[in-house]
Formats: structure tokens, C-alpha cells, sequence
């Protein structure tokens, strides 16, 4: 259901009610009936100066007619005041979109008693396309607004569409704890997106500790007990690499050291394995990970 934002979208009942109506149209009657009084005022108050000039009226008349006039010039503003607020209630009682769109969800019945400011209809309005998603509050600072950003549509898995950060929340939900931001998907990409659609949205992390990131079940003890280490599987073989660990995340922790983009790392099952020793990966869901058992070491 199109509703132009140019035009009036008129609500039930289809014409302005009666009672609004005729209030409408005492006000407009109060007004015209302070401004002729006003008018009238000011005349008596323009033939007094004259009168008080001759001496022919005394100074005290003069004033009492000033008063008279600058009372009626008062009840004049009020009654236009009175007038004025009168079109605003009447202006309620049609609905009117800010900008063209289509009507996404309707909040009333028809028939039914609504108050001034509640939410009849909600529209989604034409133009750009936004994914609302929510930021961990541990990973918040790694964030800003123009971040790029890449939108996958959950009906095309595999294809990514360009998109930037263009809102983040001030402050975390009460209940999530988590920040509330918007992704705005390109220009390019606005005609390939439907309203309602879910997406899974895709970011680049960077919090200065390092890019690469492991699974907080991932990380081990090293030789010395101290430091920080974890295994990873090549050609078939755990390999126990030394690590230095960032600030910890609520899932992962940023890493850096020997450890390469790419490499296989044992996220489970680490506390029972020893340097060398033969392995057959599996995935989370068991099954068997052929790439991690035939990954040669590359040459540094």
C-alpha cells in the first residue's frame, strides 16, 4: 500500500469529524469577533488623543480608552492563539506521511479511539536500505561509524554486498548489553535487497593487538607453564606454537607471534595432545577436515 509522502494519507473516519469541525469553526468565529473589537478600539483610542489634544476629554478618559484598546488588543492575540491551536487538533485527525514509502505495519483498527502522537501506521520509506544489528559490548571500541561493512543475504549465502557503519548506539541495551548499530548497504547494492530480509553482516576487526584471533578454548600453556601457547595441525601433526595473548573477549582473544593466517588450530581437546603427534581433525559437527590432515608447514 504506496502512501506519498507529497500527498495526504487520510485515516478513518475519511473527513475531518464533525465536533472538530465546528470547534474549528468558533474559533475562527472568536477571532472575528476580537479583531472587529479590536478595530473598534482602536478607533475610540485614535478620536480620544485628538479629544486630549483640544483639552475637550480629560487625560484620565484618555487612559481608560488606551487600556480598553490594549485589552482588547490582548484578548485579539488570544483568540488568534485559541485559533491556531484549534487547525493543529483538527490537523490531527489526518494522517500524513513525512516521506514516500510503503506501509510496513498497521498499529490500529478502524473505528478505534486514538490519542494525539500514537502510532497508527509504521512506514519503511523509499530509498536506502539498512541491517539493524547488535555489537558485543567487550569488542565496542574496536567499531566506528564509516567502518566498511559486507551484508550476506541469507536466501544468496557466498555473495556479499558492500555497506559502512552508519549508526552506533550510544549507550548498551539494559537487558543485552549489547550496542545497537545500523549497516547501510551501498547504492549499488540498494535494488537487491527486500524489505524484511535477514541478513548476516560481516566485519573488519582491528583492536591494535593483532588480526588474528583464536577460540578462548583454543589457548594452552606453553613449555615453560607461563607463557601462552596453542596447537596447530600440519601435515597431519599437532605442532605446539608459542602465542602472545591480547585483551580476552567474551569468545576469542586477539593473538600474535608464530601463529599464521590460515593455519589449523585445535579449539578442543588440546589439554590431551602432545608435540607431534598424529591427529585427525574434525570439525565442530565431527567431521572429518581434510584440508587441516594434508596442510603442509610453508616455509618461512
Amino acid at each position: 500500500m504506496p502512501v506519498r509522502g507529497s500527498r495526504r494519507a487520510r485515516c478513518w473516519p475519511s473527513s475531518i469529524p464533525p465536533t472538530r469541525l465546528l470547534q474549528a469553526q468558533a474559533a475562527q468565529a472568536q477571532l472575528a469577533a476580537a479583531e472587529a473589537e479590536l478595530a473598534r478600539s482602536r478607533g475610540d483610542l485614535d478620536r480620544y488623543a485628538k479629544l486630549v489634544e483640544q483639552q475637550l476629554v480629560s487625560r484620565s478618559a484618555y487612559d481608560a480608552q488606551k487600556a480598553a484598546y490594549e485589552a482588547a488588543a490582548g484578548r485579539a492575540r488570544a483568540a488568534r492563539a485559541q485559533r491556531d491551536v484549534t487547525r493543529n487538533h483538527t490537523g490531527y485527525t489526518e494522517l500524513r506521511a513525512p516521506r514516500d514509502g510503503v506501509i510496513a505495519s498497521r498499529q490500529a483498527e478502524a473505528g478505534q479511539v486514538v490519542a494525539a502522537g500514537q502510532t497508527i501506521f509504521v512506514i519503511a520509506a523509499d530509498g536506502g536500505r539498512e541491517i539493524a544489528i547488535d555489537l558485543p559490548e567487550d569488542r565496542i571500541r574496536q567499531f566506528k561509524v564509516g567502518d566498511a561493512a559486507q551484508v550476506e543475504l541469507w536466501n544468496a549465502p557466498g555473495r556479499r554486498l558492500p555497506g559502512t557503519i552508519r549508526e552506533i548506539a550510544p549507550a548498551a541495551a539494559g537487558q543485552t548489553r549489547s550496542f545497537a548499530a545500523r549497516v547501510a548497504l551501498d547504492a549499488s547494492a540498494q535494488g537487491e535487497v527486500e524489505l524484511g530480509q535477514s541478513a548476516r553482516v560481516y566485519l573488519a576487526q582491528s583492536s591494535g593487538e593483532g588480526d588474528l584471533r583464536v577460540p578462548l578454548s583454543a589457548l594452552q600453556r606453553g613449555e615453560d607453564g607461563a607463557t601462552a601457547a596453542v596447537w596447530v595441525v600440519r601435515g597431519g601433526k599437532v605442532l605446539r606454537v608459542p602465542v602472545r595473548t591480547g585483551t580476552f573477549g567474551s569468545e576469542s582473544v586477539p593473538v600474535s607471534g608464530a601463529l599464521r593466517a590460515g593455519d589449523w588450530v585445535v579449539a578442543a581437546g588440546g589439554h590431551l595432545l602432545r608435540e607431534g603427534e598424529q591427529v585427525a581433525p574434525v570439525d565442530r559437527d565431527n567431521r572429518p577436515v581434510a584440508a587441516a590432515a594434508a596442510a603442509q608447514p610453508k616455509a618461512d
